[in-house]
């Protein structure tokens, strides 16, 4: 499956923003800054080496790490796997420290210009006390992945600032959809308006990817989230960042409706639901009540804790685990329209 303190203090010039301090580097210095102050990653482009690593679960079968490898070929990379990729602790992918050393090293790897997540699964928020989160600082790249990546996207923003993206994994589905969502945002840099594909499959209306209004209206704000369940687990920690003002989203699967209440209820109580400025829901892929249980379902839950908040609100975007998802930028400033299903780009997500 995949957070917390914020930038030191920075010196603010112009639009674009270096980093200052006696230790940085040339490097740090010329960083490019958002104008919310969060770190950009480099840009990609085809010809780029990017960096393939194991952060979480251990990949079953190993042609499923020959098939990634073939895919970000195709997408028109040269691959570079981590030192410990193959390596297996019990369901991890190797030892925290190993797993750490892999991503620690593709940031600090000058070749590497962004890293791909293999799989989820569980286990990346043991790593996240070992990594560098200074030297990553100075070496912003985008780093791609969803599920239990949800750990280091948070992680990656809370400590070092960088806008990082929630997407498909390596060994994920690689289709049409994801493929040209992949290259407008990496290779066009578009500021894409995310809305649900819409396929009728020759029926009258509509059936498939619908989206559900919780609350309407139109919101602002730095967008955060990812996987319910490993979002969640990170709560008191210094690895989840600050919810105020921020919009949220969230997906999660086979997670059954009275524990995702259980996980809503731990937002509510920590105080992060009220700051939020907006909600977006995602799929939750086979969150069905167990045999034999009475169960809120999930509508009354999003009810009962996103409705009071009075913020723009809805559910059903193509955002978890489903073939076709989108790639959303983690720590990006975006307007949600609840209205219409969309969530849309307001600035650029790379270094000019």
């Amino acid at each position: 499956m995949d957070k917390r303190q914020f930038l030191k203090s920075s010196a603010v010039a112009l639009s674009v923003l270096p980093l200052v301090g006696c230790s940085l580097t040339a490097q740090a210095a010329s960083t490019t800054l958002a104008t919310n102050g969060r770190i950009l990653p480099k840009r990609l482009q085809k010809g780029d080496t990017v960096g393939l690593i194991a952060s979480s679960a251990a990949v079953a079968d190993q042609e499923d790490l020959v098939i990634a490898t073939e895919v970000l070929q195709a997408l028109g990379f040269n691959v570079k796997a981590g030192r410990f990729y193959t390596e297996r602790h019990g369901h991890l992918a190797g030892r925290d420290a190993d797993r750490a050393s892999d991503l620690n090293a593709m940031f600090a790897d000058p070749e590497v210009k962004a890293i791909i997540c293999a799989r989820g699964g569980s286990g990346a928020a043991r790593i996240l006390p070992l990594l560098d989160y200074e030297m990553i600082r100075r070496n912003p790249k985008p780093l791609l992945g969803y599920s239990d990546i949800t750990a280091l996207h948070n992680a990656l923003l809370a400590k070092a600032g960088l806008v990082s993206f929630h997407g498909p994994n390596g060994i994920g589905s690689w289709n049409a959809f994801n493929v040209d969502q992949f290259e407008r945002v990496f290779f066009q840099q578009e500021l894409l308006t995310y809305q649900n594909e819409q396929e009728s499959k020759g029926e009258l209306v509509n059936r498939e990817n619908r989206t559900r209004v919780i609350t309407l209206g139109k919101a602002q704000g730095e967008l955060m989230g990812g996987n319910l369940t490993v979002l969640t687990s990170l709560a008191g920690t210094p690895y989840l960042p600050d919810f105020q003002d921020k919009i949220l989203f969230l997906e999660d699967i086979e997670e059954q409706p009275y524990r995702i209440d259980r996980m809503m209820s731990t937002l509510k109580l920590m105080g992060a639901l009220d700051k939020i400025k907006g909600f977006v829901f995602g799929d939750c892929n086979r969150c069905t009540p167990g045999n034999g249980w009475g169960s809120l379902t999930l509508d009354e839950i999003f009810a009962d804790f996103i409705k009071p908040l009075g913020v723009p609100a809805y559910r059903g975007a193509m955002i978890g685990h489903i073939p076709k998802q989108f790639i959303l930028p983690v720590g990006a400033k975006v307007e949600m329209d609840a209205n219409a299903g969309t969530l849309r780009l307001l600035e650029p997500v790379f270094q000019r």
